[in-house]
C-alpha cells in the first residue's frame, strides 16, 4: 500500500468508531482506540487491536485533548488517525500538528479544512467555482451599522451566523431592523464563546427551504466525482433526525447541476478525501451553497447502501496516496435508502434527553437492514456525549417498498431502559406530509409547535417486559 499506513487510531467514540475499525480491518489494518473514563466499556474499545485511556470522560479533557491523543499514536506506533466526525474531526489545528509530527491525517490538507470550516471563505471559494450562493455579506461583518446596511439591501429576514460555526449553533434570524442590533451583539458573544472567534457574517433566510447535500470523493491527483444527493430535510432545530437519498425533490437535471456543483467546489478548494457540500433549495429549484463538511458524514451509511461506494474505505485509500477507483460513469443509483436516527431522547417530551442503562437491545434485521451502533445490551448511555443509540438504514428498490420495510424494521428494533426516537419514525412514516414527500426543513419544528407528541394512537407497539 502506498504511504504505508499500517496502524490507525480512532480520534472518536460511538458508532463512527466503530464503523472506521471494521474498514481498517477489512483492509489488513490495524486499529488502536482510545476512550474516556466514561467509555471504558465501549463497543470501539472491544473491536479495536489496542485501546488506550486519554483521560476523563468530559470531551475536553479527553476526546478534544490533542496532546493526550498525539501521546497515544506515540505509544502505540499509530502513523495515521481517522476523527471520525464531530471533536477534532475539522480542526485544522488537529490536521497540522499531525502533518507537522509525520502522523498521516485521513482527511484533507489543514489548509483546506481551514479555508471550508470558515463559512465566509467557503462562500467565496463557492463564488469562485460559480456555484450559486446565498445573498448575504461579502465576509466577515465588523459591525451592526455595517450589517444593517447589508440586511437593508438583501432584505429581511436575515440569518446571522457564526463563521466558525457549524451544527444549527451560532445562528440567529432577524426579522426587522429593531431585532438584528440587539441578535447581532447576541450571535458574536456567542460566536465567541462556543467558537472562540467572533466573526459574523449576514446570509438572506430562504424560506422554507430543503436541505440537500451532495456527497464528492477527491484523491490527491485531483480526480473528484460525486456520489449525488442526501435530503436532510426531517430535522428538529436543526439536529438531523432522518434523512434518504434519492431526494423525493429532485430530478434526473436537477442532480445532475448539484453533483456537477458541489465537485467543482471541491476542485477550487483543491480538496481530496470525502466532503459532503451542503445546499439549500427553493420551492422554485433554485439551489444555493451553504456550507462544505471536511470530513465523513453521520448519514454517509445511505449513500454507502445506494451506491455500493465504502466510503471510509475510500477515505483510507486517498490518505495512502492511491488514486480514485471510480470514475463518475461508474456511479449509479437503483434503489432508496433511509437513516433514522435512533437516539436517547423523549420525543413526547420535547427530545428530552434519556441516557442510562439499555435493560436490552435488540436491533432490527433481515434483507437490505443494516444497523451502525456502538451499543449493546448492559451497556450504558452516558450523559456525556451525543444521544445516538444507532442508526438504522434501510433500503428498497423505491421509496415506497423502503418505507414499508422501515416500518417493519422500526418495529422489531427493542430497547429497554432508556427511551427513543424510534416512536417518532414510526410517527414519521405513517404522516401524509412526509409520506408525500413535500416537507421541508421547518416541518418537524412546525409540528412540536403545534404540540405533536409523537405518539401513534392508532396502533398498540409492542415491548417487551421481560428479556
Amino acid at each position: 500500500m502506498k504511504k504505508g499506513i499500517k496502524k490507525v487510531l480512532i480520534a472518536n467514540r460511538g458508532e463512527i468508531a466503530v464503523r472506521v475499525i471494521r474498514a481498517c480491518h477489512d483492509m489488513g489494518i490495524h486499529t488502536v482506540a482510545v476512550y474516556s473514563d466514561a467509555d471504558r466499556d465501549s463497543l470501539h474499545v472491544l473491536y479495536a487491536d489496542e485501546a488506550i485511556c486519554i483521560g476523563k470522560a468530559k470531551s475536553t479533557e479527553s476526546y478534544l485533548k490533542i496532546p493526550n491523543i498525539l501521546a497515544a499514536c506515540e505509544i502505540t506506533g499509530a502513523d495515521a488517525i481517522h476523527p471520525g466526525y464531530g471533536f477534532l474531526s475539522e480542526s485544522a489545528q488537529f490536521a497540522s500538528i499531525c502533518e507537522s509530527c509525520g502522523v498521516n491525517f485521513i482527511g484533507p490538507h489543514h489548509t483546506t479544512i481551514s479555508q471550508l470550516g470558515d463559512k465566509s471563505q467557503a462562500k467565496n471559494i463557492a463564488k469562485k467555482a460559480k456555484c450559486p450562493v446565498i445573498p448575504g455579506s461579502d465576509g466577515v461583518v465588523s459591525s451592526a451599522e455595517e450589517g444593517l446596511k447589508v440586511a437593508e439591501k438583501i432584505g429581511y429576514p436575515v440569518f446571522i451566523k457564526a463563521s466558525a460555526g457549524g451544527g444549527g449553533k451560532g445562528i440567529r434570524i432577524a426579522q426587522s431592523k429593531d431585532e438584528f442590533v440587539r441578535l447581532f451583539s447576541a450571535a458574536r458573544h456567542e460566536a465567541q464563546s462556543c467558537f472562540g472567534n467572533p466573526d459574523i457574517y449576514l446570509e438572506k433566510m430562504i424560506v422554507n427551504p430543503r436541505h440537500i447535500e451532495i456527497q464528492v470523493l477527491g484523491d490527491q491527483q485531483g480526480h473528484y466525482i460525486h456520489l449525488g444527493e442526501r435530503d436532510c430535510s426531517i430535522q428538529r432545530r436543526r439536529q438531523k433526525l432522518i434523512e434518504e437519498t434519492p431526494s423525493p425533490a429532485l430530478n434526473s437535471s436537477l442532480r445532475k447541476k448539484m453533483g456537477e456543483a458541489a465537485v467543482s467546489v471541491c476542485r477550487a478548494a483543491k480538496y481530496y478525501s470525502a466532503c459532503t457540500v451542503e445546499f439549500l433549495l427553493d420551492d422554485h429549484n433554485n439551489f444555493y451553497f451553504m456550507e462544505a463538511n471536511t470530513r465523513v458524514q453521520v448519514e454517509h451509511t445511505i449513500t454507502e447502501e445506494a451506491t455500493g461506494v465504502d466510503i471510509v474505505r475510500e477515505q483510507l485509500r486517498i490518505a495512502m496516496g492511491e488514486p480514485l477507483q471510480y470514475k463518475q460513469d461508474d456511479i449509479s443509483y437503483t434503489s432508496h435508502v433511509f437513516e433514522f436516527r435512533i437516539n436517547a431522547e423523549d420525543p413526547a417530551n420535547q427530545f428530552r434527553p434519556s441516557p442510562g442503562h439499555l435493560e436490552y437491545y435488540i436491533p432490527s434485521g433481515g434483507k437490505d437492514i443494516r444497523v451502525d451502533s456502538g451499543c449493546y445490551a448492559g451497556y450504558t448511555i452516558p450523559p456525556h456525549y451525543d444521544s445516538m443509540i444507532a442508526k438504522l438504514i434501510v433500503k428498497g428498490k423505491d421509496r415506497n417498498e423502503a418505507i414499508q420495510r422501515s416500518l417493519r424494521a422500526l418495529r422489531e428494533f427493542h430497547i429497554g431502559g432508556v427511551k427513543s426516537t424510534i416512536p417518532f419514525h414510526q410517527y414519521m412514516l405513517k404522516d401524509d406530509v412526509f409520506l408525500s414527500g413535500k416537507f421541508t426543513i421547518e416541518y418537524i419544528d412546525s409540528l412540536i409547535d403545534e404540540g405533536c407528541n409523537f405518539t401513534l394512537e392508532t396502533e398498540e407497539l409492542p415491548e417487551l417486559a421481560h428479556v
